[in-house]
């Protein structure tokens, strides 16, 4: 069956008012943490494979996005890059799709138009796209998550869930139309983003990841990964054992510390220039050029 640009399996799934959780690669999934949260999600799910991009090639350059050469018991395959959707069921009962997206290279307006058709075919309840990217805070403090929502009962849920409302302004990716039109066509709909330590660039941020699982286990009732909680422990207890070995590091650690305590507490002083030292203040000042505006 054909939706859109998509080739979807028939018979379609018994699925009623599904939850969609969206990751797009490779622009907001800085150490894998969306790729590892969707990857749970489904394993907990017992996810199926519901369908793909018929010709990703209309979306795709790949030349920038390479095929994958295997040679499964000696045959030889290539694997083109995609983007497919697979679907579930939580335990508890409540119905979830799983969208691994691609950043569309052409036609992006065609490729978000065959996702909401697929939304609206399923008749989905809700959108979330979740990732990870950069920034300028320390390993040592609780990992940020800023977002959007639209809906007032999700905006609540983020709320409790510490969420912080995302002000950021500025380029962004043609899947942000997804969002908003989804709660346009009668979705709850929102982006969450976990802010990770750039110093750190690990390849899979088990962190960062299970700060995700707890904002999401906070919707739905699920616990966090144990495995994913024992790899963030461990890669923790590497970096400060990296820091502790290098000065310039640990100096740079204490600096963004500084920051992150004083923008972060609840009860910060208003007067920030007598609080920073000036050679913190330095340092900020090169660390907002190199990532660009706050995205807070």
């Amino acid at each position: 069956m054909r939706i859109g640009a998509f080739e979807i399996r028939e018979p379609l799934p018994e699925i009623q008012e599904p939850d969609a959780l969206a990751i797009l690669r490779p622009w907001i999934d800085a150490g894998s943490c969306g790729t590892l949260v969707i990857n749970w999600l489904e394993k907990l799910c017992q996810a199926r494979t519901l369908g793909e991009l018929h010709r990703p090639g209309i979306f795709f350059d790949f030349t920038r996005y390479r095929p994958t050469l295997l040679r499964p018991q000696g045959r030889y395959q290539v694997i083109l890059p995609n983007t497919y959707v697979t679907y579930g069921t939580l335990p508890g009962g409540r119905d979830f799709l799983f969208f691994h997206l691609l950043e569309p290279h052409m036609f992006g307006e065609v490729y978000v138009a065959s996702i909401l058709k697929l939304l609206e075919l399923l008749n989905a309840r809700r959108y979330l796209l979740i990732g990870s990217m950069y920034d300028y805070v320390p390993h040592t403090r609780p990992l940020l998550v800023s977002g959007g929502t639209a809906g007032k009962t999700l905006s609540y849920q983020m709320e409790i869930a510490g969420v912080r409302a995302s002000q950021y302004e500025g380029p962004t990716s043609i899947v942000s139309l997804i969002t908003e039109r989804a709660f346009r066509a009668g979705m709850e709909a929102m982006t969450m983003i976990v802010h990770l330590s750039q110093y750190t660039e690990l390849e899979e941020d088990y962190a960062g990841a299970v700060r995700l699982m707890q904002v999401i286990s906070s919707l739905y009732g699920t616990e966090v990964d144990k495995v994913s909680l024992k790899r963030a422990e461990r890669q923790r207890e590497q970096i400060n054992e990296a820091v502790a070995a290098d000065p310039d590091m640990k100096r740079i650690l204490e600096q963004l510390e500084a920051h992150y305590d004083l923008r972060y507490s609840h009860n910060r002083p208003e007067n920030r220039e007598q609080t920073l030292a000036p050679d913190v203040e330095r340092f900020l000042k090169e660390m907002e050029k190199k990532f660009g505006q706050d995205k807070n």
